[in-house]
């Protein structure tokens, strides 16, 4: 059962076409990392430096040492003249190189000294122990580099990821939020905090790493082409059926790779909603649904992870069968030149640094473990290449959102944003979040500085989205919207922004005083002003009851406040600001009575010279107004006082506060 499940689930990856990663859309992704990775380029370079000086470093000192302990301490050969010098050793420990390049004359040998003998027992333990020092000198150098270069790497890798992070989040700040009430926004933050690190991976895997295991591979070829060029040619042909195999396997990897993505990105997203719902989960006890589709798309999550490794670990399996296979092969021809004392390639020529002339058993050694590190190499490099495909579909899913354009933008030369504020107006304004579901309907509205609008209406006719545009937070699909008869996209999105304050109906709170969240959207905001907003607010008598004032630490999201008291926090963060407009959002819905009477006489106190639009249900709240907008299927269809709107005998707002009273009243 399990090994049909196993088979049907890897079949699966055949079903579905893999993500397009050609050669140029791999290129052109790297480049797309270079201005990110471009203020680090000096850090990157000095790491691939280091990289290759150490690996060059490590690979002839294994050479050197494995010569001198080999052949000189267990054999006791004589050194080669270099080998002497590091050593520290006088000419008595030097071979004849004449002699052992078979080219010195019978006469010559008659002339020979104690230097034609070999190592005494005294001479071995000495050559040995010189070895252990440099061996103690190596490890020291060794270990101080493996404790430090890591976490210089780490540090260089994760200032670029911070570059790319910041910028994604950047842009989609910029993003309007028509986009962001279709896009989830679990998505989004597994775009940023998974996938942006690709970008970690991209310098230290495929950048960094593919470079120092082909530095590897390279050199290595070399030092088996030193003994002999047959057996690096028979290197490089046994890795011609690893080649195939794995470009056979990458189509797979690929789709697995992505739907390991998607997976992850959906179960980030049902986290976050999960705890954005958490007080209407528990108020309908609906705790086992929300942990059931949890649970459901959390083993979704890990199957997918599962599989995209599974399919790693089958071509990892069989391209280490065919490694295998080589190194037995190869041994076994290193065995039978050993066995014959075969003479190496180049060993006469080198006969000066090492005294690897012929095969004997340090030759083997050497040879071997080229031979497999150059394998185990290769092993390396397939590894690396599956996870490049991961590395890229993760490199395109973060450059998703640097790729999206941002519908609210500034035009090339924007007008002066106009001062004093004297009119707000629509002017037959249009606007659908989608074509076939229009929201507004021709608005024709305006307001006069030194006034209250009132925009009412039932649920879903329209009213926050006509305030959403007065913050350029959309742009109409058609018709004006005006500060001064100025367009407001002929102003900068900073400047509209600027001069117009919102209290939204939810209230927002941070982990903050009182002060900082009051002055949280001004940052030049003094003490005093702060104080000032929260008496407007009617927020000054229960902030002075805390046991620290304005210096009181609130919970996370404002948890130690009632409904009504984050309300009026809200209300006095928006009249800080000192903006020409303000826009209100349900201001006085969890004030009582007494409160909210004193909040709107306070507006209208402070607001003489402003722009104030209130979105409200309340019936106390909009007596108050100026004028009342009422809306119903995306139009006004009634303006005018709250008295003018009433004295209609079959008025839609007469019928529409009539209803609220009948409703109440029940």
């Amino acid at each position: 059962m399990i090994v049909k499940e196993l088979t049907a689930a890897l079949s699966s990856a055949d079903r579905t076409d893999p993500p397009a990663l050609g050669g140029r859309k791999l290129l052109r992704l790297a480049g797309r990392t270079w201005p990110f990775i471009r203020p680090m380029l000096l850090h990157v370079v000095t790491l691939l430096v280091a990289g290759a000086a150490s690996g060059l470093f490590m690979a002839v000192l294994f050479v050197v040492a494995a010569d001198v302990f080999f052949n000189k301490v267990l054999v006791g050969d004589k050194l080669q003249p270099v080998q002497a010098v590091l050593l520290g050793l006088d000419e008595t420990y030097v071979a004849d190189l004449l002699e052992d390049a078979g080219l010195d004359s019978s006469d010559e040998a008659d002339q020979r000294d104690d230097r034609q003998a070999a190592l005494s027992p005294e001479q071995r333990k000495t050559v040995r122990d010189r070895l252990v020092i440099w061996f103690a000198i190596g490890a020291v150098v060794v270990l101080g580099g493996l404790a430090t270069l890591p976490y210089y790497g780490t540090w260089v890798r994760h200032q670029i990821n911070q570059s790319l992070r910041v910028a994604m989040i950047g842009r989609a700040e910029r993003l309007s939020l028509k986009y962001h009430s279709h896009a989830r926004v679990g998505d989004a933050v597994f775009r940023v905090y998974q996938d942006s690190a690709m970008i970690v991976n991209l310098v230290e895997e495929v950048l960094v790493g593919p470079l120092v295991m082909l530095y590897t591979l390279v050199t290595g070829l070399l030092f088996i082409a030193f003994f002999s060029p047959s057996m690096a040619l028979a290197c490089i042909a046994g890795a011609v059926p690893m080649v195939w195999l794995t470009l056979r396997f990458t189509p797979r990897i690929r789709r697995r790779a992505a739907a390991n993505r998607r997976a992850n990105s959906d179960l980030t997203s049902r986290l976050q909603e999960a705890f954005t719902a958490l007080k209407v989960v528990k108020a309908n006890r609906a705790e086992g649904r929300i942990l059931n589709r949890f649970d459901r798309d959390s083993h979704r999550a890990l199957d997918a992870a599962y599989y995209f490794r599974l399919e790693m670990v089958l071509l990892s399996a069989l391209v280490m069968g065919l490694g295998g296979f080589f190194i037995i092969a190869t041994e076994y021809a290193l065995v039978s030149w050993v066995l014959d004392q075969k003479e190496t390639f180049l060993g006469a020529l080198v006969a000066a640094f090492i005294g690897f002339t012929v095969w004997n058993i340090g030759a083997f050694n050497v040879a071997r473990d080229r031979i497999e590190e150059t394998v185990h190499t290769g092993f390396a490099l397939v590894r690396v290449w599956c996870m490049i495909q991961d590395f890229f579909i993760g490199l395109e899913r973060a450059f998703f959102l640097l790729d999206l354009e941002p519908d609210i933008v500034d035009v090339a030369e924007p007008a002066t944003f106009p001062a004093p504020i004297r009119r707000v107006a629509c002017h037959d304004v249009h606007f659908a979040y989608n074509t076939d579901a229009p929201v507004l309907r021709g608005i024709d509205l305006v307001a006069d500085a030194g006034t209250i609008t009132a925009v009412v209406g039932g649920t879903g006719a329209g009213k926050s989205t006509l305030m959403s545009l007065l913050l350029r937070l959309y742009d109409p699909d058609r018709g004006r919207v005006t500060f001064n008869d100025e367009d407001i996209r002929q102003l900068r999105v900073d400047d509209i922004r600027a001069n117009t304050a919102i209290a939204l109906q939810k209230n927002v709170l941070f982990a903050a005083s009182v002060a900082d969240n009051i002055g949280y959207a001004s940052a030049d905001a003094k003490r005093e002003d702060i104080e000032a907003a929260a008496t407007v607010a009617c927020a000054s008598e229960f902030i002075s009851a805390m046991k620290n004032g304005f210096d009181t630490e609130l919970g996370e999201r404002g948890g130690k406040l009632s409904t009504g008291q984050r309300q009026r926090l809200s209300i006095a963060r928006a009249i800080v600001r000192d903006t020409p407009v303000l826009i209100l959002d349900e201001p006085t819905a969890s004030l009582d009575a007494n409160t909210e009477s004193q909040l709107l006489r306070n507006l209208a106190e402070w607001g003489a010279e402003r722009v104030i639009f209130l979105i409200t249900h309340r019936l106390s709240t909009i007596r108050n107004a100026h004028q009342i907008a009422f809306l119903e299927e995306g139009r006004i269809v009634e303006l005018g006082s709250h008295d003018g709107l009433m004295a209609r005998p079959h008025g839609r707002y007469r019928a529409f506060v009539e209803a609220e009273t009948t409703g109440a009243a029940a």
